[in-house]
């Protein structure tokens, strides 16, 4: 195959004809950390619009869901970028497993913690006062422990295991329970006519990047220019998913997921716009995917204050930072 980078300039590439016929896309797959939704929306529209084509890629994306092993499947060689996390890729960096975080979509993780409109919470802190707190066991592992530590008030003993079923917290006026910002509050309003107060976590200060491009350091080595279009692709496709036409992503959404709604991806989507998961902080002045060194290094202090991380990882060793901060894509705001 002809090295596509010789013809990669300023972001774009121009596909050539040549005495084979057309260049040969480079074929990779995307495996994401869940089933086909909108927080997924700006890769199915990089396909279904036709920007990886653009940028010489064969994009497929890998859904993942309860039983997915993606990350597996990048750790094994089998897929070339995963959706990642900044917890696992800095527990990689202390597993000696070499992944690389080469940008992040979400400035904001959409973690929330949510309660009855009328349970008397106005704060964060006041949260610490329910009956209890419904979480998932990876939460009470990873943002509990900060919870805590921020908010001293907050009790182990007042855990409850969520079992991804509202009921029990609708049933409990004076529980809470956590969601994604972008599903949970609408699922719960549909089964009782009102809507829950939302807390996201990432404006009361805990604060990680999320929905990662993560890759193998081996691989990336040998491939900077492919990483760098699927990169630089899967920016263009946000913005144009969440400010252009994202029909065609949304019907491949919903192909990959036929339990996804209309109703829930336009919920979604209008979350993400509300509350800057994907366009705030760094990413309102350097671009969808912008990452700091700053950024990382203060969330591995934070996480290693409350115990989740040992005393002397090299955070420097999970993320590259050459491929984002570049500006690329900001003249499709609309």
């Amino acid at each position: 195959m002809m090295n596509l980078s010789k013809l990669f300039a300023g972001g774009l590439l121009t596909l050539a004809l040549g005495a084979g016929g057309a260049l040969a896309l480079d074929k990779v797959s995307y495996g994401t950390n869940w089933l086909a939704q909108a927080e997924h929306g700006g890769f199915y529209q990089a396909v279904a619009d036709g920007t990886y084509e653009k940028y010489g890629l064969d994009v497929t994306i890998r859904q993942g869901g309860p039983q997915g092993a993606n990350r597996s499947l990048l750790v094994g060689g089998q897929i070339e970028f995963y959706m990642g996390g900044m917890s696992t890729a800095i527990d990689a960096v202390k597993e000696g497993i070499p992944t690389l975080t080469l940008a992040s979509i979400f400035q904001k993780d959409p973690q929330v913690l949510l309660a009855h409109p009328d349970a008397g919470f106005e704060t964060f802190a006041d949260l610490a006062k329910a009956d209890k707190y419904i979480l998932s066991k990876d939460g009470f592992i990873s943002y509990f422990p900060w919870m805590k530590s921020a908010y001293p008030d907050f009790k182990d003993e007042k855990f409850e295991p969520y079992t991804f079923n509202p009921a029990p917290f609708i049933a409990d006026k004076q529980s809470i329970q956590q969601g994604y910002v972008t599903s949970e509050p609408l699922e719960i309003k549909k089964q009782t006519g009102w809507e829950p107060k939302e807390f996201l976590l990432a404006d009361n200060g805990y604060a990680p990047y999320s929905t990662t491009i993560e890759v193998m350091k081996p691989w990336y080595d040998e491939h900077k220019d492919i990483a760098k279009r699927f990169v630089e692709a899967s920016i263009i496709g946000w913005y144009n998913y969440l400010y252009g036409d994202n029909t065609k992503a949304n019907e491949l959404i919903k192909k990959d997921n036929p339990d996804m709604t209309d109703d829930q991806i336009a919920f979604g989507i209008a979350k993400m716009k509300e509350l800057g998961i994907v366009v705030s902080g760094d990413a309102e002045t350097n671009g969808i995917g912008c990452m700091t060194a700053d950024r990382w290094q203060s969330f591995y202090d934070q996480m290693k204050a409350v115990g989740m991380f040992p005393e002397g990882i090299d955070v420097t060793q999970a993320y590259v930072l050459d491929d984002v901060c570049h500006g690329v894509g900001k003249e499709l705001v609309k």
